[in-house]
């Protein structure tokens, strides 16, 4: 057994949880461990109890495959924390503090840790996609967040609006009205039945974005020879170079931006890679396209290892990323310090 310092990184979605295990270089590096059961949102937001309940026993496993270890720093990456995060911020240090003796935690919105995953902590902008998307950028000193809002209010050619384009298509060519798709109606037909019965398969559904994601391969599988397909993964295109543009920072002098894609969307191909290439040199004819060295659990084992180390550099923010650190938390937009039940808000940083 060893009491080598190592770190967690936790990925938590809508598909479930992912936890990985950092550590020195020589040291023995477990694959990271999954739940398939999404953390639940309740009341108050997150469930911390739920997500402690899930993450204690794989941290647990992964040090004892990684033969022991004392863990420096946690981080956790959420969906939904901006919005929903309120009872993870209040709980989730102490709990993991009592649990695991942690001293430092990290929590991020997810669109954060997708970021780190794919910059590290060099200024530029992540478009994150998959059912959703999001885009988010940062000079170092402030985030830029656009889109993300969801199914129903946003996440622009994200997944699910492109399979909810997709099967519209669908129903007009159904009904015999124009912009239809005969080639989309018949995949929707082989995956979903008659589409008359469509509108109550997909309304009751809780994971209707899901659902809704599940046919976008069809609409980029249907669109070297549908001119309809084709035209939905274009207006797609326009919308992710869009929203790239709104995250993205303005660039020092000297300076060029970086910008890197992310997310299960993007291997969908050339039907889409192709005209988000062009309507990307249009609208970001500055920025340098960059491969994102990893994926939203990289970044959350990246933040944690900065953490420990004391170099962490992405800004702080109230929403997107918090700090704690031994019952102290802080975060930026002047700084607020947490500290034995006294709240202090001060103006410089942290």
């Amino acid at each position: 057994m060893t009491d080598a310092p190592c770190v967690i990184g936790v990925d938590s979605g809508g598909s479930g949880m992912r936890v990985a295990l950092g550590g020195p270089a020589a040291s023995r590096r477990p694959d990271p461990l999954s739940s398939k059961e999404p953390v639940r949102t309740g009341p108050h937001g997150i469930d911390a109890g739920h997500l402690m309940e899930q993450l204690l026993p794989m941290a647990e496993e992964l040090l004892r495959q990684a033969g022991g270890g004392r863990i420096a720093a946690v981080a956790v990456g959420a969906a939904g924390l901006a919005t929903l995060g309120d009872e993870l911020r209040a709980e989730l240090p102490s709990a993991l503090r009592q649990s695991l003796g942690v001293r430092r935690v990290a929590l991020a919105a997810d669109a954060v840790t997708a970021y780190a995953g794919a910059l590290g902590d060099r200024p530029g902008a992540v478009v994150a996609a998959g059912t959703g998307l999001i885009a988010i950028g940062t000079d170092l000193a402030s985030w830029r967040r656009a889109d993300g809002w969801g199914h129903l209010l946003g996440d622009c050619g994200g997944g699910a609006w492109i399979g909810r384009a997709g099967l519209e298509a669908a129903m007009r060519a159904f009904d015999g009205r124009r912009g239809g798709s005969a080639a989309l109606r018949a995949r929707a037909e082989e995956l979903f039945g008659p589409l008359s019965g469509l509108p109550g398969q997909l309304y009751p559904r809780t994971d209707r974005p899901a659902v809704l994601a599940s046919f976008a391969p069809e609409v980029a599988r249907c669109a070297p020879d549908d001119p309809v397909a084709a035209g939905i993964l274009r207006a797609a295109a326009a919308h992710i170079a869009e929203t790239a543009a709104a995250a993205c920072p303005p660039p020092a002098a000297g300076t060029v931006r970086e910008l890197a894609l992310t997310g299960g969307l993007f291997k969908m191909g050339q039907p889409l890679l192709t005209p988000l290439r062009a309507e990307l040199a249009e609208r970001l004819p500055s920025a340098r396209q960059v491969t994102a060295a990893g994926d939203p659990l990289d970044g959350a084992v990246r933040i944690a290892a900065d953490l420990a180390a004391d170099r962490l550099r992405l800004p702080l923010d109230p929403r997107m990323l918090t700090v704690h650190t031994e019952g102290v938390t802080v975060h930026t937009e002047g700084v607020t310090v947490h500290t034995e039940g006294v709240t202090v808000h001060t103006e410089g940083d942290s």
